[in-house]
């Protein structure tokens, strides 16, 4: 799975027909119209074009699945049964003692195995503080949590998992990880971090949510220390945006406690009284499924196999670096953790950064509405961490508070990120830094207006109509 097929002396032009949409140009306040650069793939990545070309011809035979007699059924049925095997593959769960249910994103995944595993009075589960709020406020449903702290740079302290597990005397029972930071890029030392909770008579669960369309997953043997016990994460994430996840891992915990959701498909008796629930992942995936969603989440998971993580690795280091080393060169930037571009090998190309003087909406919203660069901003859903990264104090964090109580959100901590991905060029790369050099010397073409409600910026001047782009209404009558 980490061989690549595909020569990285042609990227990226020659991988760019891979995926959809990539050459779509939009307005900007000065008139005119240029290519969209999109470096939010670490929020949501396009679809890759085999994705969406092989869904298309799904739809021809799709139908209800598992107890229906029809010809349909049954190949809908077989696709979906399918497309879990190459699911199991690909993070290299054991085929006897692992289940796979698809979800409709990692956010259910954690939300199911918060379920499976129950409340305890007495247990305890440790939480990184890197944790996207996924997978860490459905932990705090159960009971005690335990933070796993984080060095001055933002990286993962294993002598502080080993503490909280040395601290819990057995009473940890489950370690919660980031397999990357959503905030940092950082790729933390999963195996180490597996081994030590085994050590100490914990399972572990790795949100690979950011690794899986990165690095390669493998989730080891059971009788090996360094084993995974549940890898979950997300098809939008991996260039299936059909919405899609899925959960792997211990069908002896996935087999027990209460479903999440409860109806058809998830038993195998029920009476006025009693009902006898099926075994995961029948017994996790109530209602009718998402086929299609399976189907192209196990598509794409193919096309980045062969594609090759050698290749996509490579790729996305040259990006990286140059990006890192651009954004040192602007005045008043600052990268949140480590800006080193001369160490990669533990960190994906993703760059969160402020701008002395400039509320990071404002950056986000000129480099969109004016470079036709779109980035993220905000706290990426992982406050916690980001408020550190920031060094942000009580009292400021307070003040937001009381603020956001009263319906104001400008004034919300928060910063600017960038994310590449195989598809980016270099070119892009270079547009995104000049355009960000001339906001922060103030050089833009419109005056910007916030939103007291939703903390948003927006030309005073100017604004798109959204429609011209793509519309629901009227979508009947011009496809027939």
């Amino acid at each position: 799975m980490t061989g690549s097929t595909i020569a990285v002396s042609s990227a990226p032009a020659g991988l760019r027909d891979l995926w959809v949409g990539l050459d779509v140009e939009v307005p900007v306040v000065s008139g005119g119209r240029l290519p969209y650069v999109n470096l939010d793939n670490t929020a949501s990545t396009p679809a890759f074009r085999v994705v969406r070309d092989r869904v298309d011809a799904f739809l021809e035979w799709y139908a209800s699945v598992h107890r229906g007699a029809g010809f349909k059924s049954r190949v809908s049925t077989e696709a979906y049964e399918v497309s879990r095997e190459i699911v199991r593959a690909f993070v290299g769960a054991d085929a006897d003692r692992d289940r796979v249910v698809f979800t409709k994103h990692t956010t259910e995944a954690i939300n199911l195995l918060a379920a499976a595993i129950g409340p305890s009075d007495t247990d305890r589960i440790a939480v990184s503080v890197m944790e996207h709020h996924s997978n860490m406020l459905p932990w705090r449903r159960l009971g005690a949590v335990d933070y796993i702290e984080t060095d001055a740079d933002g990286r993962l302290r294993l002598d502080s998992l080993e503490d909280v597990l040395r601290r819990g005397n057995g009473r940890v029972r489950l370690v919660a990880l980031t397999a990357a930071s959503n905030v940092t890029g950082y790729v933390n030392p999963v195996p180490e971090a597996a081994r030590l909770a085994h050590a100490f008579g914990a399972r572990i669960v790795i949100d690979a949510a950011q690794l899986v369309a990165h690095r390669p997953i493998d989730m080891r043997p059971h009788d090996d220390p360094a084993h995974l016990d549940f890898v979950v994460f997300s098809g939008h994430k991996i260039y299936a945006p059909y919405g899609s996840g899925a959960l792997v891992g211990d069908a002896r915990v996935l087999d027990g406690g209460e479903p999440l959701l409860a109806g058809g498909g998830a038993v195998q008796i029920v009476t006025r009284d009693t009902v006898m629930w099926e075994r995961a992942p029948d017994r996790d995936e109530a209602g009718s499924p998402n086929v299609v969603g399976a189907v192209a989440l196990a598509i794409a998971l193919q096309a980045v196999a062969e594609l090759g993580f050698d290749a996509v690795e490579q790729i996305e280091a040259r990006l990286t670096e140059r990006a890192l080393r651009g954004l040192a060169a602007i005045d008043g930037v600052r990268v949140l953790g480590s800006a080193s571009p001369d160490r990669l090998t533990d960190r994906l190309g993703v760059m969160s950064f402020t701008v002395d003087g400039m509320h990071y909406g404002h950056v986000a919203a000129a480099l969109s509405y004016e470079w036709a660069v779109g980035v993220r901003d905000g706290c990426f859903c992982a406050h916690p961490y980001l408020l550190q990264l920031l060094q942000v104090d009580e009292a400021t964090t307070e003040r937001a508070r009381r603020d956001i109580e009263h319906g104001d959100r400008r004034g919300i901590p928060g910063a600017v990120r960038a994310s590449v991905a195989p598809y980016n060029t270099v070119d892009e790369i270079d547009r995104f830094l000049a355009g960000l050099q001339a906001i922060s010397r103030g050089e833009m073409r419109s005056t910007y207006v916030q939103d007291r409600s939703t903390g948003a910026f927006d030309p005073v001047d100017w604004k798109p109509d959204w429609s011209t782009a793509f519309s629901v209404v009227g979508a009947v009558s011009e496809g027939r």
